[in-house]
């Protein structure tokens, strides 16, 4: 259970600081797009070294599909992994949501930061964007985490990779590449961001399975270059 518990906590911290940026920052003011993708990836980089230990911190449904498929989690654990996030993503979203109806903050967003097509040209593109940018951060997540060597830099490397892709994505989608991020703020602002929702949790999981695939192959290769040459295997 500390494990679903970590994940519950960090996937909140994720939403509130992500999220909230950009409720608080807007993403069109002057140095407000960095400001919002940089705060995504802090938030990664900050909760890898604080309960990466205890349940890898994926915090992400799309993050957590590419371990199982990986095998490096059993399906059990990925259903209580995606249900803390789940939990995780509508507590951080409700803090925000305090914060803007009961505090009155102004929400720049107009939605608790929450995912849109509107600049995405419909359906399709977002689901093509989101597709992408998952695919890119999941298989650097598989890669940089599969060699425990690269372990005291791999929350540095995943959250900058989580900063990038957000550099991306925000004009287009808003960047979702994470369901438990979408999930937080569309049930609380309810909506288009609520209708076009299913787009931001079947994407991510589509370019998560991409990315487990791609992985798999780039296994293979290293299998085969080592059985092809025996002094490296050795």
């Amino acid at each position: 259970m500390k494990k679903y518990f970590a994940e519950a906590i960090g996937t909140m911290v994720l939403v509130f600081m992500g999220c909230g940026s950009a409720v608080l920052l807007g993403v069109t003011a002057d140095g407000g797009h960095l400001a919002v993708a940089l705060a995504f990836g802090l938030s990664i980089v900050a909760m890898a070294y604080v309960i990466g230990n205890v349940s890898g911190c994926h915090i992400n449904p799309a993050v957590s599909l590419g371990a199982l498929l990986d095998k490096r989690i059993t399906i059990g654990d990925f259903c209580g992994y995606v249900t803390a996030q789940i939990i995780g993503g509508l507590a951080g979203a409700a803090k925000l949501f305090a914060l803007v109806r009961i505090c009155g903050l102004t929400d720049l967003t107009g939605g608790l930061g929450s995912n849109g097509l509107a600049n995405a040209g419909g359906i399709l593109g977002g689901l093509m964007t989101e597709v992408i940018l998952t695919f890119i951060f999941v298989l650097v997540i598989l890669g940089v985490t599969a060699d425990k060597n690269k372990g005291a830099v791999a929350g540095i490397v995943i959250g900058l990779t989580l900063t990038f892709v957000h550099l991306l994505g925000i004009p287009i989608t808003g960047t979702s590449v994470n369901p438990a991020r979408s999930i937080g703020p569309a049930i609380f602002a309810g909506g288009a961001a609520l209708k076009d929702l299913w787009v931001f949790i079947v994407g991510p999981f589509i370019g998560s399975a991409l990315a487990a695939l791609v992985y798999q192959v780039f296994k293979c290769k290293c299998k085969c270059d080592k059985t092809d040459n025996p002094d490296e295997a050795t």
